[in-house]
């Protein structure tokens, strides 16, 4: 019998539960009932069947990303797995293919996913497009160069009381990045709010300026007992950190600086151009360790490159190479940027550059520049276009989402 490709029903609802919670070895549930079918629905779904024997799965949750100033719609990749007597078969390509066929309908024009293994990912277009920064500090070592603290006022609230006033500020705060997604409130309770045991309450620092205006807020557990040693065996994990100001960003800072029990302050999710390594006395001491990231692959490149907000004028023609996965990217396409805003249709006669579907999630997000991708063999191009490239793909900020799913 033929392997099926359709989504799962919701009477073979517990088959993907039980699929996942083997594949992953237990990482999100044992059982039907885990985090991936608590996040997930039915009609997200493409499946493999084996008669009725559910053999592999994929679900694309819909999410919005920021992209430099706008919002693009998202499929967030999850739930992928296969049962070991089904791989080697191509089902996983099977089902990605179908799959970027439906985001494309849906309007999907990027897809993304926290990898397993980036090997996997790489053969069908993604990219690494950001890092998590980690830092590791203890408190006694928290003081800015210049010795400006910060002068927005720091209170400390319960989730019931501060989460208002931290979404408030993190939508101002995403405003004009890449790759941070907006936050309904299950990705905030599966991510910055999420409950455990081990490390404690979850507190909400807010700060406000000279107004009262909330202006940063900082989102974060502490817990005895986990650092070895006489009087400051506290730390404290930072599940979340936005700010509106350089005052509020140092003011932050200071607040958590001041828990003198507290002789470990870590931060696993930070973004690359977090500033925190030029304003600290002694950068070294926040011990940074950049890990994997969030992975991106355009499933529709014109409906992303129009969706894309853009901070110069200009005009370029990008090439892209055979995508057997989404067909209807290859070609070269003319992009005409004005006022923020992007004009996106086939083109023809030489083009400015050409690069695969891989190269232009690095480009398209600010990752890696175009002089960059050339000089590692990944984009070619003429320097006055490579330079022209650099001017319209720029971000004011490093791509970067916190947030997994």
């Amino acid at each position: 019998m033929p392997i099926e490709l359709r989504p799962v029903s919701t009477e073979e609802f517990d088959q993907l539960g039980l699929l996942t919670s083997y594949v992953y070895g237990g990482q999100h549930g044992d059982g039907a009932e885990n985090t991936i079918t608590a996040t997930t629905r039915p009609e997200w779904t493409v499946c493999a069947f084996d008669g009725s024997r559910l053999v592999a799965s994929y679900s694309t949750i819909p999410f919005t990303m920021r992209a430099n100033g706008t919002a693009v719609p998202m499929g967030g990749v999850s739930a992928v797995g296969t049962l070991p007597e089904y791989r080697r078969q191509g089902l996983v390509r099977r089902i990605t293919t179908q799959a970027f066929g439906d985001m494309r309908e849906r309007g999907q024009a990027v897809a993304s996913l926290w990898a397993s293994q980036a090997a996997i990912y790489q053969r069908y277009g993604y990219s690494m497009v950001s890092v998590l920064r980690n830092y590791r500090v203890d408190t006694a070592d928290i003081g800015f160069y210049d010795g400006d603290a910060g002068s927005s006022t720091v209170e400390r609230l319960d989730v019931a009381s501060g989460y208002d006033l931290a979404k408030q500020v993190y939508i101002a705060f995403i405003g004009d990045r890449m790759c941070y997604l907006h936050r309904a409130r299950p990705l905030w309770l599966n991510n910055a709010l999420d409950e455990d045991d081990a490390e404690g309450p979850i507190h909400i620092a807010v700060s406000r300026d000279a107004d009262g205006s909330p202006d940063g807020y900082a989102i974060y557990t502490l817990r005895t007992a986990k650092r070895d040693h006489a009087s400051r065996s506290q730390e404290i994990a930072i599940r979340d950190l936005a700010w509106l100001s350089p005052s509020a960003y140092r003011s932050l800072w200071s607040f958590i600086g001041r828990h003198d029990l507290v002789g470990s302050v870590r931060w696993d999710n930070a973004p690359s151009d977090d500033p925190a390594v030029e304003y600290f006395m002694e950068p070294r001491m926040l011990h940074t360790r950049d890990y994997e990231g969030f992975w991106l692959r355009v499933v529709d490149a014109p409906a992303a490159l129009a969706g894309r907000g853009w901070d110069a004028d200009g005009e370029l023609s990008l090439a892209i190479s055979e995508d057997t996965l989404a067909p209807w990217n290859a070609g070269t396409w003319r992009v005409t940027v004005s006022g923020g805003s992007a004009e996106v249709a086939p083109g023809g006669g030489n083009p400015d550059l050409s690069l695969s579907i891989k190269a232009l999630a690095l480009l398209y997000t600010g990752r890696r520049s175009a002089r960059e991708l050339a000089a590692w063999g990944m984009v070619d191009g003429v320097t006055s276009a490579l330079r022209r490239a650099d001017a319209l793909f720029a971000t004011p900020h490093a791509p970067h989402c916190p947030d997994h799913f």
